[in-house]
């Protein structure tokens, strides 16, 4: 889950600031040859700023061709010079390889650097690099203090990653769920979506009370903006809360339109659920051909309901042949995987069938599985 790609591409193609410093940005004159030829003085002779404005020419072919090479010898210069945004971005040249061989004990080593001098994104790269042991020996100790760092220093995803951390025994076997709810909230605040809806997050803190007074409502306005953002699993989660009535009025037809929003992204549950509601009908019009295609896709990623539902539909030949073999095939996966009565439906089936369907039929198991 660790986003530091993400955080490089950003660096790199927009000026960086160091904490406190106001934002630098690349000298602009009409001429862009003069811009170039004014930053470059300066640079030689060892204005940091400049040395560091440079480098972003070259990475970006701002007036110059593009260079990485060149943009990371500037970038060092402006980084020798204690430039903690320089520094980040030679940092990330070697955790990339992009401008000089890939060496990730000399992307940490200047990541640690920018760290020191409070640079909450380095903080966030430096904790990860200690808790994967990258360019450093592994040292969860080590990693907890700059992922708190970087959270007391507004970082949004260290943030969320202390809130884990605080869920799942940090500070005590137990876990401390007010800890979580704290850091959990913080990153929501500033619209990080996996703070706001994942497996552990504030939605899930608000549905479960831990730590806080049990209030759906609460859950579903942070499921809801997540949702909005694109991520499937809380487009998922607010659909079921339509679905349940749970801090939203019920509704079937919105839960429908939520599921549909996740299970184009491909998320197998919606694909599941929403394959489920059109078998039904509910928020839909009842149409077989949807309800099978959408299980399919589900089953086909090995959701158990989704795969009993399948089984289902070709023992009764809805929106599909009556198939027999097919049937025990899917309900077979489904109850390997403990799907409630699945057992009960492939036992029927099998009565129904000779010797030979149901040994294809296992055949048949043992290739969707593989």
């Amino acid at each position: 889950m660790v986003r530091w790609l993400a955080c490089i591409v950003l660096a790199a193609t927009a000026p960086a600031t160091t904490a406190g410093e106001p934002s630098r940005e690349n000298v602009g004159v009409p001429d862009e040859g003069e811009a170039v030829s004014s930053v470059r003085k300066a640079a030689e002779q060892g204005d940091a700023a400049a040395q560091f404005n440079l480098g972003l020419m070259y990475n970006n072919g701002e007036g110059v061709p593009q260079d990485y090479g060149e943009a990371l010898l500037w970038y060092r210069k402006a980084a020798e010079q204690g430039d903690a945004a320089a520094q980040f971005l030679l940092a990330s040249g070697y955790a990339k390889g992009e401008g000089v061989p890939q060496d990730d004990r000399e992307a940490t080593r200047w990541f640690r650097k920018a760290a020191e001098q409070g640079d909450a994104g380095s903080q966030l790269l430096l904790a990860t690099r200690y808790a994967r042991g990258q360019g450093v020996p592994k040292n969860k100790y080590r990693a907890i203090l700059w992922y708190v760092r970087a959270a007391e220093g507004g970082d949004a995803y260290a943030q969320f990653i202390l809130g884990q951390l605080y869920a799942n025994g940090f500070s005590a076997p137990e876990g401390d769920n007010r800890e979580a709810e704290r850091w959990f909230r913080k990153a929501a605040e500033q619209e990080d979506a996996d703070a706001q809806s994942s497996l552990d997050s504030l939605g899930i803190v608000y549905v479960k009370g831990l730590g806080v007074p049990q209030d759906y409502g609460e859950a579903a306005r942070w499921y809801r903006k997540a949702a909005e953002q694109g991520r499937a699993d809380a487009q998922y989660n607010l659909g079921f809360m339509y679905v349940k009535g749970q801090g939203v009025l019920q509704d079937d037809g919105e839960a429908a339109r939520w599921y549909r929003k996740a299970a184009e992204q491909g998320y197998a549950p919606a694909q599941g659920a929403l394959g489920a509601m059109y078998n039904l009908g509910h928020g839909v019009p009842q149409d077989y051909g949807e309800a099978v295609r959408w299980s399919r896709k589900a089953a086909e990623q090995g959701n158990a309901g989704a795969q009993g539902v399948l089984g289902l539909m070709y023992r009764h030949g809805w929106g599909v042949p009556e198939d027999y073999i097919q049937a025990y095939a899917w309900l077979n996966l489904a109850a390997a995987q403990g799907l409630p009565r699945a057992s009960e439906s492939r036992a029927a089936v099998r009565e129904i069938m000779t010797r030979d369907q149901i040994a294809e039929a296992q055949k048949l198991s043992r290739e969707l599985v593989e």
